[in-house]
């Protein structure tokens, strides 16, 4: 079984962020892997030790993937690709699934496994956009996986009435929940093996396509603008007795919060 799975670079959201003129404020930012995608990095690698599988990781972006990608060879992923192409500066969901869908038809993978959403956007659309136009069956929100055979998986998802199982002829695309497993921290073994480790970079070019043929110049979706929430007021502090602060809180619930 060859494996196909996907990883995005994003701002640590743990991190304090700052909104200046309708944009987020660059310096000081950090950049993690997301959250999902290291649940998808396990499951692979975990397919890998159990069943054999063979392991390949894409990361769309800047120089810094490289570094993600590295982690990600840490915990026991074999193969990564790296793709940089300034075109893709504003891509959205879509213009990743093509990119993605070039990499696929280079590679012949039975399975694609990619985190349920990202913690930038939270979309949550690139893997089923994906298989679409890959043309394959598509399992969002999974929480665990079986290997039946050489040609079919067995998952379970979290759905609105409750768990569903499905079972799925590969080749397949599957998107993965965080509770489908806990995913293992890099030894230090790990770590420095992955850093002698090459990682295949590749633009559009090298893809076989073009800007004008994935639409990396009209997005069908962008983001307008950051807005920062709005602080939470400062509560109020009512003293007396049980009658004068019942007067009080009544008083403003009907005066000021008009719910009464």
């Amino acid at each position: 079984m060859k494996i196909l799975t996907t990883v995005k670079k994003v701002v640590d959201v743990e991190l304090n962020m700052h909104v200046k003129d309708g944009a987020i404020v660059e310096d000081g930012l950090q950049y993690v892997i997301n959250a999902w995608d290291e649940n998808a990095v396990e499951t692979s690698v975990r397919l890998k030790e159990n069943n054999g599988a063979e392991t390949t990781l894409v990361s769309i972006g800047g120089g810094d993937c490289t570094d993600m990608i590295r982690r990600c060879y840490a915990m026991g992923i074999e193969n990564g690709i790296h793709i940089d192409d300034p075109a893709l500066t504003k891509a959205d969901s879509s213009i990743y699934a093509k990119v993605l869908q070039k990499v696929y038809e280079k590679g012949d993978y039975d399975l694609i496994i990619t985190g349920k959403q990202s913690q930038d956007t939270d979309s949550g659309q690139t893997g089923i956009i994906l298989a679409e136009y890959l043309g394959l069956p598509c399992v969002s929100n999974v929480i665990d996986l079986e290997v039946t055979d050489d040609q079919h998986i067995k998952v379970s998802r979290s759905g609105d009435a409750g768990t569903e199982i499905i079972e799925l002829a590969l080749p397949a695309v599957i998107a993965v929940d965080v509770s489908i497993n806990e995913p293992r921290l890099p030894q230090m073994r790990g770590i420095m093996m992955a850093k002698r480790k090459k990682i295949k970079t590749m633009d559009l070019a090298a893809l076989g396509t073009s800007s004008d043929e994935i639409g990396a110049a009209a997005p069908k979706s962008e983001i307008a603008e950051f807005m920062a929430s709005e602080s939470r007021k400062s509560g109020q502090k009512f003293e007396g007795d049980a009658a004068e602060i019942t007067a009080q809180v009544v008083a403003l619930l009907a005066n000021e919060a008009k719910v009464i």
